[in-house]
């Protein structure tokens, strides 16, 4: 996982990654962090299949996941608060095919107190170039206390 800056145009660290075994395992890369936004990548394995030989559902919806809690939370982590999901939703739009390199695209849009709307996009790569969309996420956070 790359957690370091080598990537970015306004960073690739960030403090929530440091625990983080899920996505460790899942092999995110981290492209771009800002304020309410998140860019990662993963190549879609063998071991992340379901029994049709396509992406696991699952397995979308948590790369899509961990871009949504990138863009929630501050790079610098808080000691006070953190910033989870109160609900989402995903609709899968085309299958994931094994190799493809994922993206995840998370964006805020909408913040009022400690409540936000985020949008996620999970796009694949195509042999021909360019990528296509094969999932959309929509998550709602709640930023509570940690104390």
């Amino acid at each position: 996982m790359t957690t370091s800056g080598t990537a970015a145009e306004t960073g690739t660290r960030h403090a929530l990654l440091e625990g983080d075994h899920a996505s460790a395992w899942m092999g995110i890369d981290v492209e771009r962090i800002a304020d309410g936004h998140a860019t990662i990548t993963m190549t879609l394995r063998q071991e992340m299949l379901n029994g049709f030989g396509i992406a696991h559902g699952g397995m979308v919806f948590a790369f899509a996941d961990s871009a949504f809690a990138l863009a929630c939370n501050p790079a610098e982590g808080s000691a006070d608060s953190m910033t989870v999901a109160s609900g989402v939703d995903i609709n899968f739009l085309k299958p994931g095919i094994p190799g493809r390199l994922l993206t995840a695209v998370a964006n805020r849009r909408q913040q009022s107190g400690r409540s936000g709307i985020y949008d996620i996009q999970v796009l694949q790569s195509l042999p021909e170039g360019g990528t296509e969309v094969i999932a959309e996420f929509r998550g709602r956070s709640r930023t509570v206390s940690t104390r």
